[in-house]
This record gives structure tokens, sequence and C-alpha cells, in this order.
């Protein structure tokens, strides 16, 4: 196999993608990709796929996104105008390895140059081996997407129960209970401090080195919950010290304890399947019955708007503990929640599953990336 060091412009051209206002957004099947990767739909094909693009602007410059169909480039990208005969998926993998966010030139915002990213030198094998080095990489990825998508479809399942039952009131026995109000009767209206207990966070002081190493207690933010893609989670940006949580006001909630964000992004919902802490833009929900805890969790997710509508704030909406606890909630009787919650946990078991194995097959992956981009490992022909 022969490998050739280049400069990154004589393998790829690079462009910055096309203005879109939001006027301008019209509905369609074609995907816009921006910076940090698709952000909507439009009816119009301003780039034929496979292909490619670099975050170009904001918090995600450097983020290499690999697109398999038609798209539109946004311009808060650059995208692969010519690829110079080479393999998109290849380039791709490339590119998002030569970790292109420390070339930021920007000053206010960070923002990426495309000229800086054509002068940087690579190794780049001939275009056969390029295409098996991207089947590899792809057999990865595929299995990922599969999870993912699986990941997906059972949460969808576990809601359209929810509704089924809790919203559209089909659930098994129907037919049967008398009705008051087109409920049964045995439901019961409560406060919402009557069925959970709701619990706070918080954050360690930053300038005490001491109480955020060692790495002892998982800590959950925000952002932990808004990047993951799924309601179950297993894995946070930072830990704290065992003395990181006893110095602030953070707590360990328990293991499926029903993180829901309360500050700024409000109304966002994780579950992890080990005790953790969080930080102070969470309200923690535990259940007083266990039984209740997926009934909870996909009444508060069918309720967003209404938690919303009770933030306060002018710098950044949040919702306080107060105000969350004296929301209603209509309450099945014991029975069925009891039903409900022996189909649901084993879909959320095996979501987690799900996870564990597409962070597996991700370590591999990048394991393997490495020693394939720069040849130290030969694949057969």
């Amino acid at each position: 196999m022969a490998w050739k060091e280049k400069l990154l412009g004589d393998c790829v051209t690079l462009q910055r993608g096309h203005d879109l206002t939001s006027d301008q957004r019209r509905p369609g099947s074609v995907p816009v990709i921006g910076s940090a990767g698709q952000n909507g739909w439009h009816d119009t094909v301003r780039k034929k796929g496979p292909g490619l693009t670099v975050g170009r602007s904001g918090g995600s410059i450097g983020k290499v996104t690999y697109v398999e169909e038609d798209f539109w480039p946004h311009n808060t990208c650059l995208y692969a105008r010519d690829l110079k005969g080479n393999n998109p998926r290849y380039l791709a993998a490339l590119l998002q390895r030569l970790n292109l966010a420390r070339l930021n030139s920007g000053s206010a915002q960070p923002s990426l140059n495309r000229n800086f990213v054509h002068a940087q030198k690579v190794l780049i094998p001939d275009v056969d081996t390029q295409a098996d080095i991207a089947a590899t990489l792809s057999a990865y990825d595929d299995l990922i997407a599969v999870n993912t998508r699986r990941i997906a479809l059972l949460e969808e399942a576990a809601r359209l129960l929810y509704r089924e039952w809790f919203v559209h009131l089909r659930f098994p026995g129907h037919e049967d209970p008398k009705k008051s109000g087109g409920r049964p009767e045995e439901w019961k209206m409560k406060a919402v401090s009557e069925v959970c207990k709701t619990i706070g966070g918080g954050t360690p002081s930053t300038t005490k080195p001491n109480l955020w190493s060692p790495s002892e207690v998982t800590w959950v933010t925000p952002t932990d919950v808004t990047n993951n893609e799924a309601i179950t989670m297993i894995d946070t940006a930072r830990q704290i010290s065992k003395e990181g949580l006893a110095q602030s006001s953070a707590k360990m909630v328990p293991a499926k304890t029903i993180l829901m964000t309360s500050r700024a992004s409000v109304g966002f919902f994780g579950m992890m399947f080990e005790a953790v802490s969080t930080n102070q833009g969470f309200i923690n929900i535990i259940p007083n019955d266990e039984k209740a805890r997926y009934y909870l969790l996909f009444n508060m997710m069918e309720r967003v708007n209404e938690i919303r509508s009770r933030a306060g704030g002018s710098t950044y909406k949040e919702i306080s503990k107060s105000k969350f606890r004296e929301m209603n909630i209509l309450m099945p009787e014991s029975s069925l929640l009891d039903s409900f919650h022996k189909i649901v946990d084993p879909i959320f078991e095996t979501t987690l599953s799900l996870q564990k194995q597409n962070k597996a097959l991700t370590r591999a992956r990048d394991l393997l990336l490495p020693r394939l981009m720069d040849g130290r490992i030969e694949l057969a022909s």
C-alpha cells in the first residue's frame, strides 16, 4: 500500500456553506448540515452526497460530519466541494483525527479559516486502501447507528404505551371501571409533593482542586442530559471527589432517580442506573412508590410546556422546587402502575445495555482508528 505526505488542500477542497435565513427554510427531505451537524430540513439540494462538513463557527468548530445523502451545507460549516477522487468517509475520519478546533482563528467567536485547514500536512494512502479503511470504520459506525435507532424505537414504544393507557384511557380492563369525569373513580388528583421527593443539587468550589480530584462521585450537569441521545445515561463529562460532595450542596440521589433540568434548558430528562449527584440545574424526582417511577417520568415529559410556563427569571428561566411541587398530578391505582412498571422497566434495561454496547464499539473503533490512519495496521485486501 502506498502512503504519501500531502497538504490537505491537495486531497480535498473545502468551501464555506450556503446562507440560509429562518424565512428561507422550507419543509422538505433534504438535511441541512450546520456546524454541529444536522439542524433542519429543506426542499433543495446544494451538494450531492456522500460528502462531509467541518464546523466553521461557534462552539462546534472542527466538528466533522459525514453525510451519506444529498444535503444543504449551512454557512456555519465548511463542506467538501471537491473530494479530488478520495473516499469521503476516509477523509471524514482523517479530518476528525486532525483536531481542527486547535486552528481557531476567531476572537469574539470561535472561527475556522479554510486556508489554515488546507495547509495541514497529512499522510494519505491510495484510494483502494482508503476504501478498505472506510469499510472497516463504517462497520463499527453502522452497528452504533443500528443500536441508536433501536434505543429511539424502544423509548418511543414506552411513550406510546403511556399515552395509550393514561391519555387515551385504553388500559387493560378499561371497559369495566366506573368513570367520573372521563376517568376511573379510583384515580386520584394529588400534588406532586404528595407522590415524590424533590431534591436539588450543587457545584463544589472550582478554586479548590481537592473538591474535584480524585474523581470519585458521578456528577451530572444539564449539558450531560441535553447532549445525551436517550433518557438512560451511562456517562457524565465530570466527576467530583467525596470531599467535594461533602463540602457543597450537591447530594447523592439513588439509582433511577428522574433527573429533570430546571434552569435555562428547562424540562429535559435523564436517568442513570447508579447513585449520582447533580449540580444546581436540576430538580431530582424520587417517587415515593417505586411502581410509579415510569408513570411520573412520562407524565412530566408530556407536560414540558406546562413546566416551562411555571419557570421564572430574567437572565435565564428556572422553575423552583416549590412551583414544581405544587403542580397537580392524576395518579392511577397502584395495580395499574405496577403493570406499567413491569412492562417499561425491562425496556429501559435494554436501552441501557444498547448504550453500553455503543460505548464499547466506540472505544474499539477509536483505538483502531489511529493505527489504521497511519498505516500501522494493514488490512487484508
